[in-house]
Order: structure tokens, then C-alpha cells, then sequence
């Protein structure tokens, strides 16, 4: 398998944003079962603006990132560009009988998540200077943004039916995916999502961005939200994700081995946040309760 993705910085420590950007470009790999081999650079870089230093930096963090994933980075390519843009075209490996998409998520399946939401919202509040580097919550920020999701190779064998990595659609723009390639309806407990420090009242505060609000009308027409959920908790659940967990789809029989597995494999979690119905005539695709 063969991938490519590229994001703007979210940090400013520019080591810190070559391990995020290398952790998300894996992330690719991972979600569709497979085991990354090799990865290309790709970056844009204002020369005149910054010094050459920070694109060594960047360089060194996605290096030191790709050595925990035993990958090797065979070189890359270069642009002059206004804004630094950096990631990674990564070359997988995945049995053909075991790809894991975004569309086998069956009735009578949970769902699985294996990273805390929130990572917009906080990136958003430390772009504005409202979370501090020294705080536990940019240490956790950093933690989730930067872990690998390499669980991602062992699901398939654990029972997965379906996988999708939540990036920039959010929860609800992912899960929506899933639901609609699947034919099916997912009903997400929003009490059992696992959640990064204080991410739910930043969004209250505003702490968001304009792909918030594009997810939101993204999947307006086919979700349903209960009552309960007031609008901080509804934008973190629209809340676009920098290098997020894996959702992950598997008979509710099998689901407690493959979070014990997961975790085994360096996810941050593995609650069960939701199910996955039939889908009736007329019926939301996503119900968030």
C-alpha cells in the first residue's frame, strides 16, 4: 500500500511537529491493517523566512518517529512554499485477505476507540496562547498527537471487520463514513468517549476552527444528538483531530481481547464508545446519546 499525507504545523517546536506530522502520516498505513516500510519526506519550506535549522529539526523528529515504527526513511522531496507544510508518503505492507476499510462494520458490532478526542480544540487554545507548555494538558496534547497507532497491524487477526483512523472529519465525520460505507446506523455513548483534559470546555470557550463548523453541516442531515449534549460537547465531537485514534469495528464477543491487545500494543485506550445497528428505512445514520 502506498500513502501520502501532509499537515500544517500544530506546535511550534519544530521537532515536536516533524513527530506529529510522521505519527499521522503512519497513521494511514495502520488504519487499513497494514505495517509501514518505508517513508519520503515531503516538505514545504520558506527559506527566506526561517532558518534551515528548523527544517533539520522537523526532519529530526519525523526520523526519530519513524525509528520507533522500524521504518525506514529512503529520502524526499523539497518545495519552496509560504507556510511550512510537512508529512510523509509512507510504502505499507498488508496480506490482501487482511485490508481492514473504512465500510465492514456489521449489526451487532461495538466500536472501539484507541485515542482520547480533543486535539483540535487544544491546538486551537495553545495557537491563541490559552494552554501553556508547561501544563499537564499540553503534555497529554502531545502524548495523543504523537503516539503510534500501530495496534493497527494485529486487528484484523483479533476479529476487526473495519477501521478508519479520525483525522480532519472528526468523530462525526469518520464514524459517518463508516456508517454510510457499511449500510448500517452507529449509535455513539458520548459518556464513554475517553477525552483529553478540559478539550469539551475549550470548545465551549470557542476554541475551534472552521472545519469544526464543516463538519458539523458535513453530517447535520443524517446524525441525531440527544437532548443532553449541549454545544461544547457537540463541537468536540465535530472537532477535527490531528493524528487521532483508530475506530475500530468488531463482534461485541471479541472486543475485550482485542482492547487488551491493543493496549498491549501502545494504544493510549480501547473503551467501547458505541454500536453498530441495522439500518432501517428512514433512520439517522449516526444517533449520538
Amino acid at each position: 500500500m502506498l500513502t501520502a499525507d501532509f499537515i500544517t504545523p500544530v506546535v511550534d517546536d519544530p521537532r515536536t511537529f516533524g513527530a506529529v506530522a510522521a505519527a499521522n502520516s503512519l497513521s494511514d498505513v495502520y488504519a487499513m491493517g497494514g505495517r509501514p516500510l518505508a517513508a519520503l519526506n515531503i516538505c514545504g519550506f520558506p527559506e527566506t523566512e526561517l532558518s534551515l535549522d528548523v527544517m533539520g529539526e522537523i526532519f529530526t523528529g519525523a526520523a526519530e518517529k519513524c525509528r520507533e515504527a522500524a521504518v525506514a526513511v529512503a529520502g524526499g522531496h523539497t518545495v519552496r512554499d509560504d507556510e511550512v507544510k510537512f508529512g510523509l508518503s509512507v510504502t505499507g505492507i498488508v496480506h490482501p485477505r487482511k485490508i481492514l476499510r473504512n465500510c465492514g462494520a456489521r449489526p451487532g458490532n461495538v466500536l472501539l476507540l484507541t485515542k482520547p478526542l480533543g486535539t483540535g480544540a487544544l491546538a486551537a487554545a495553545l495557537k491563541k496562547g490559552e494552554l501553556s507548555t508547561d501544563s499537564t494538558d499540553y503534555a497529554a496534547l502531545i502524548e495523543s498527537m504523537t503516539s503510534l497507532n500501530s495496534c493497527g497491524e494485529i486487528l484484523h487477526d483479533l476479529g476487526a471487520t473495519a477501521a478508519t483512523d479520525i483525522t480532519g472529519f472528526g468523530l462525526t465525520g469518520h464514524t459517518a463514513e463508516m456508517a454510510w460505507g457499511s449500510g448500517v446506523t452507529i449509535e455513539i455513548d458520548t459518556a464513554s468517549l475517553p477525552l483529553l483534559p478540559d478539550a469539551v470546555a475549550k470548545c465551549g470557550r470557542g476554541f475551534t476552527c472552521g472545519g469544526t463548523r464543516s463538519n458539523d453541516g458535513y453530517t447535520a442531515e443524517i446524525a441525531v444528538y440527544a437532548d443532553s449534549i449541549d454545544d461544547a460537547l457537540r463541537g468536540l465531537l465535530n472537532d477535527p483531530q490531528t493524528s487521532g485514534g483508530l475506530l475500530i469495528s468488531v463482534p461485541e464477543a471479541k472486543a475485550s481481547a482485542l482492547a487488551a491487545a491493543a493496549l498491549s500494543a501502545g494504544a493510549l485506550c480501547a473503551p467501547v464508545i458505541g454500536r453498530v445497528l441495522p439500518a432501517a428505512g428512514g433512520s439517522p445514520s449516526l444517533i449520538f446519546i
